[in-house]
């Protein structure tokens, strides 16, 4: 027999709807004030640059890294930078749950009956951290262009594949790294190293690192399945430590099990929070 109905009051937001008020709700705050956000976009798009600028600095010394062109270490650069760039537009702002965590403030997202992953992720949703992806997107395009690559149909294909799953790859990431932060409370260091080390680190190609952290990057953290493996069937180039050419195809997995990966780590860590003070 179904409950009585309560006039008056509205079933609680699901996740998605949740956090699209709340991400709304900051995006007008933003918009509010259209100078100080293009000023703040601006330097966004300025900062992150110099990542690139430094790149292009090297280029101006040699003629290859590693044995990549600048426009292969462009492309590489291009597309970490865009699906780093999603990521953290989407999640960014849930790097600051260890704030959250030692201020006691976390408590009052958990009285509310919306899941807390949504508003953490949505809190302070940050619009100027489109200027890291329009930057990324600029260089993917720029590379693109400048790329002799024999262009098939699964190359096309595996090109939003790769940019797609990168992006859940990397949203998996900030959500492991703020777990985590449920017992270390303040190791906002430890999961950037993860996040921005990890995003840094793909911009360039694999043959500059010891063999020891492309296995780690490959077998331990996947992050190899954001661009390097699929980036380099793309370019043509050779697969690190001998792999089979068919893991191009397989970064939708690798996200699929990231992201379960980090789900888990969540809730477990949800549930050992004793709030502030514990």
């Amino acid at each position: 027999m179904a409950g009585p109905v309560v006039e008056g009051r509205r079933p609680a937001p699901g996740a998605w709807a949740a956090y699209r008020m709340i991400a709304g709700m900051w995006i007008r705050s933003s918009l509010a004030y259209r100078a100080s956000f293009l000023m703040m976009l601006t330097g966004n798009f300025l900062a992150t640059g110099f990542d690139f600028v430094v790149i292009a600095l090297m280029f101006s010394q040699v003629r290859s890294l590693g044995g990549y062109s600048f426009a292969e270490v462009a492309f590489l650069y291009g597309t970490s930078t865009t699906a780093f760039g999603l990521a953290n537009v989407v999640v960014g702002s849930i790097d600051k749950l260890g704030a959250r965590i030692r201020d006691g403030t976390l408590d009052t997202l958990l009285v509310r009956p919306v899941p807390v992953l949504a508003q953490v992720a949505a809190d302070h949703f940050g619009l100027q951290r489109l200027g890291r992806l329009l930057q990324g997107v600029l260089v993917l395009a720029l590379s693109l262009a400048s790329l002799h690559v024999h262009w098939t149909v699964l190359k096309v294909l595996v090109l939003p594949m790769m940019l797609l799953s990168g992006t859940a790859i990397f949203c998996a990431v900030f959500v492991a790294g703020a777990a985590f932060q449920f017992w270390a409370q303040d190791a906002a260091e430890v999961q950037s190293a993860f996040t921005y080390g990890g995003q840094t680190l793909l911009q360039y190609p694999p043959t500059v690192f010891a063999k020891d952290m492309v296995r780690g990057v490959t077998f331990v953290l996947p992050l190899a399945f954001v661009n390097w493996l699929p980036g380099l069937y793309v370019l043509g180039r050779p697969y690190p430590l001998d792999l089979p050419g068919r893991l191009a195809f397989a970064p939708p997995l690798a996200a699929t099990g990231c992201l379960v990966a980090a789900g888990l780590a969540w809730r477990v860590g949800v549930r050992a929070y004793r709030s502030t003070g514990s």
